[in-house]
Parts: C-alpha cells; sequence; structure tokens
C-alpha cells in the first residue's frame, strides 16, 4: 500500500513538471489539432500539400521574411525564411493521406512559441480565404 501511495505521488509529481517542457496547447479547432512541442509549432490540416504550401509562402511574404530556400516534392516540402534579425524560420510540410498536411514550424534554435503562433495564423488565414472564393 506504501508503495502504491508513493508511486503515485511520484507519478504526478513527474506529470506536473513536465507538462509545460513537453506539450503545450496552442488551440484546436475545426482545421485539426496544434500543439506546440519542443519548440515546434505542430499542426494537421485537412488541405492537400499543394493547398497548404501556396498559404505558407503567402504569409511567409505577407510577414516579410526573406525566404532563402524552397524545396517542394509531391509529398513533403520545406521552406527556410529569416526574419530583420536573421532569425531563421523553417517551415516543413509533410503529406500524411491524400488531402491531410502536417505543418511544423520552428523559429531559431530554440523555438518562439509567439511568433510561431503568428506565423500559423497567417496560414489558417490564407486558407480559410482561399476556400471562400
Amino acid at each position: 500500500m506504501r508503495k502504491e501511495i508513493i508511486f503515485a505521488v511520484l507519478l504526478a509529481g513527474t506529470a506536473v513538471l513536465i507538462q509545460g517542457c513537453f506539450a503545450a496547447v496552442v488551440g484546436a479547432g475545426a482545421a485539426g489539432t496544434v500543439a506546440y512541442v519542443r519548440g515546434d509549432l505542430e499542426a494537421v490540416e485537412p488541405y492537400k500539400i499543394n493547398t497548404v504550401y501556396a498559404a505558407t509562402k503567402k504569409a511567409v511574404n505577407q510577414l516579410g521574411y526573406a525566404v532563402t530556400k524552397e524545396a517542394k516534392d509531391a509529398t513533403a516540402a520545406e521552406i527556410i525564411a529569416h526574419d530583420v534579425k536573421d532569425k531563421k524560420i523553417t517551415i516543413k510540410l509533410d503529406s500524411t493521406t491524400e488531402g491531410v498536411t502536417k505543418l511544423s514550424i520552428r523559429i531559431g534554435v530554440f523555438g518562439d512559441e509567439t511568433r510561431s503562433t503568428l506565423i500559423y495564423r497567417k496560414i489558417e488565414d490564407n486558407l480559410k480565404s482561399n476556400r471562400r472564393r
């Protein structure tokens, strides 16, 4: 009985300690699940990779980032850009299934949740405005 109580307390304490480091949920909406995990904002979008890629490129341009690398094929894409402070922004797209794309945004080495969320919201806006047409 005593070992079970100690184990339960340790388990609860560990969960509290790693909660902030492991994942902070940014939000979940009609588009899918969004989470900030270890420096990366990760989302799943119910759109084909070509649609998400176009919305991402548009968002990067709207935010005024300088694109330094673009690569895309039928199942994956990557856009690398830099802001005015020369901080590296890496956006990766992976087609998980037909019509579903996984999106990952990382800013700098350690990540920046606030700025990653800003970029993601701009991508979302572009996806929604594309759908309304």
